[in-house]
């Protein structure tokens, strides 16, 4: 067995170091951010400003906006009608995942409600479904227990999205820093978030359900529904380890991850081990989307939106482009770029996009 392991292993091996050290591997560069065509694989539309979508097209991005149950948020019909009149406004720089009220699932109706509510939502384009973490980590049914994301009340939903070829899009669990005292996180957008939103911040409250609890029930859900095309948000709240986020991979090939919020995470690994981060981009490139968590609303003027996200996208092109020493606002030490080939560029901005949702993206 030992000796099979080994020789089914050195043709990655071996396509690894060809690829890193073949004269005729092709780069991208950092100026060419302003001529190739982009997907941000995870962002929020929720304001009929055009602003942000011009900005986009200007900066050769196209965009998936996800609708999501969070309480900050508008109703999610709102959102999806926002994200509707933004993509029929901007054909084909736009497409959209719809979202469902976890609420009422003791209903007798609440399935066959929210089947209807997804069938409608397919007819206006949306290309997924999205979940949110209030499934496992805030909503308890009537008999006062934690609705997860294995619950067979669930799988008829999950049952549909794959029977309409859609892709389930799930925010499940946190960041594993979630369950740590702030001063033990390790990325300081991790330290800000919770300490703003302590009632997520699962080291307060260990009446919760556990993050391995979180990551067993996704797998759990992932195992009884083998043919459903998902795609794990934010590194599949495996961010810590990319160890760990390959095993899960591996077990799952129905599933992919986006790194939205979390590449700080993965620049974080470099520190550690830069050329273990470099190999997992090579090994699962096939299974990554660049996305970031945007939010574009009318919070704050839109020139000030706009600027934040364009040096956001500038920052991250550096990252996986450019050879270079870096730093970010996120960590403490510098670190180094990933310098990926133009190949594996091209999945992680476009073609993945087309390819894990299928439905909607072009």
């Amino acid at each position: 067995m030992r000796k099979y392991l080994y020789f089914g292993i050195l043709p990655f091996l071996f396509a690894m170091q060809n690829c890193t050290n073949n004269p005729n591997t092709e780069y991208y560069s950092i100026d060419d951010y302003a001529t190739v065509e982009k997907y941000d694989s995870h962002v929020h539309i929720n304001s009929l400003n055009p602003a942000f979508i011009e900005f986009a097209k200007a900066s050769k991005f196209k965009l998936l906006s996800l609708n999501v149950a969070a309480p900050e948020y508008r109703p999610i019909e709102e959102q999806q009608d926002v994200t509707v009149a933004q993509r029929n406004l901007h054909e084909g720089l736009l497409s959209y995942a719809s979202s469902f009220h976890i609420e009422n699932i003791d209903d007798p109706l609440w399935q066959k409600n929210t089947i209807e509510y997804l069938r409608q939502s397919f007819k206006k384009g949306a290309t997924g479904v999205k979940v949110w973490k209030n499934i496992g980590m805030e909503y308890k049914d009537s008999a006062g227990d934690f609705v997860m994301i294995d619950d067979p009340r669930l799988d008829p939903i999950w049952d549909f999205i794959e029977a309409n070829n859609k892709t389930l899009v799930g925010h499940l669990g946190e960041p594993k820093n979630c369950w740590l005292p702030l001063d033990q996180m390790t990325v300081a957008n991790d330290k800000e978030y919770f300490e703003s939103h302590p009632e997520y911040h699962m080291f307060l409250h260990p009446e919760f359900p556990s993050y391995q609890n979180q990551i067993d029930a996704r797998d759990n859900m992932l195992a009884k529904h083998p043919g459903l095309r998902f795609v794990g948000a934010h590194l599949g709240s495996l961010e810590w380890s990319l160890d760990e986020l390959a095993k899960t991979l591996d077990k799952y090939p129905n599933m992919a991850v986006d790194m939205a919020e979390r590449i700080s995470h993965i620049q974080y690994q470099t520190i550690q081990n830069h050329q273990k981060v470099h190999d997992f981009f090579l090994k699962y490139q096939d299974r990554i989307l660049y996305s970031t968590d945007i939010v574009f609303d009318d919070s704050a003027p839109a020139d000030y939106l706009i600027e934040q996200a364009g040096a956001l996208w500038k920052r991250h092109w550096a990252f996986f482009t450019s050879d270079q020493t870096m730093e970010a606002p996120e960590l403490k030490e510098s670190f180094q770029s990933l310098h990926l080939p133009k190949e594996v560029i091209d999945k992680l901005y476009h073609s993945n996009a087309k390819k894990w949702f299928p439905a909607a993206i072009n």
